[in-house]
């Protein structure tokens, strides 16, 4: 019995701040986020199972009202991107566990650095599509949210909501632009957020933004340092050359 108290107290674990307070497991929910950033900047396989946590974590956050937060407000994009979050993050896990063994199989032992896939530009029709994608999914959204309840302003909801879904998404394919998409949700989610009084989410929204186009800039560097992936094909010497004139 004590044990089980003990874990609700975890659960609850709450720290009065500035009249406010800050829910401790939104701050963890928080730094797993950030340490799956980090490790997707660094094209590592690992950033999708430790994203996964993070996104459980957060899941009961934003839905407070099914877990004893009566007096913090529900935010359904932003619980309904931790689920997305978690079926996209298991779609990008296996399609870079794939391109990580196909890079492998391609590269000596000595060239290889761990990296899962070599970043590539959306190119213009996936960029129209982002575009599209972001504008039609928010209005299409917005009146559904609405009326299940959401935040005002509802249509900032559905934004980050739609905007993570593309990112991560761009993040699985392995394109440059999803930095960018982050950008754009930050922008929205950061006031958002504090409106809200999701002070630990929205700070770590701050910090994104930053990072988000630091990531940008690394991975276009890297686009224009990987070595192009296709094989060289060597002529057989079996096969031999004849002279037409013979």
């Amino acid at each position: 019995m004590d044990f089980m108290r003990w874990l609700v107290d975890i659960f609850n674990w709450y720290i009065p701040v500035a009249g406010g307070g800050l829910l401790m497991r939104e701050v963890f929910g928080n730094i797993f986020g950030l340490a799956s950033a980090l490790g997707g900047m660094r094209r590592k396989v690992w950033a999708w199972p430790v994203g996964i946590i993070g996104n459980v974590i957060l899941l009961t956050v934003f839905l407070s009202g099914l877990f004893g937060g009566a007096d913090t407000a529900t935010l359904l994009g932003q619980a309904g991107r931790q689920v997305m979050f978690i079926a996209v993050s298991v779609y990008g896990w296996v399609q870079w566990r794939r391109a990580r063994a196909e890079r492998a199989g391609r590269e000596n032992a000595s060239e290889q650095d761990g990296t899962a896939i070599a970043p590539q530009w959306a190119g213009i029709p996936a960029r129209i599509g982002i575009v599209a994608t972001m504008v039609i999914g928010t209005v299409a959204l917005t009146p559904l949210f609405a009326a299940l309840g959401s935040y005002e302003p509802v249509w900032a909801d559905a934004w980050t909501f739609v905007g993570s879904l593309v990112a991560t998404y761009g993040m699985a394919r392995g394109w440059v632009e999803f930095w960018l998409v982050w950008v754009a949700v930050d922008v929205v989610g950061v006031p958002l957020l504090f409106s809200a009084g999701y002070y630990a989410s929205a700070f770590m929204y701050m910090f994104y933004g930053a990072f988000t186009l630091i990531g940008f800039f690394v991975w276009m560097r890297a686009k224009t340092h990987e070595k192009p992936e296709v094989e060289t094909v060597m002529p057989d010497p079996t096969v031999r050359v004849h002279d037409s004139a013979r």
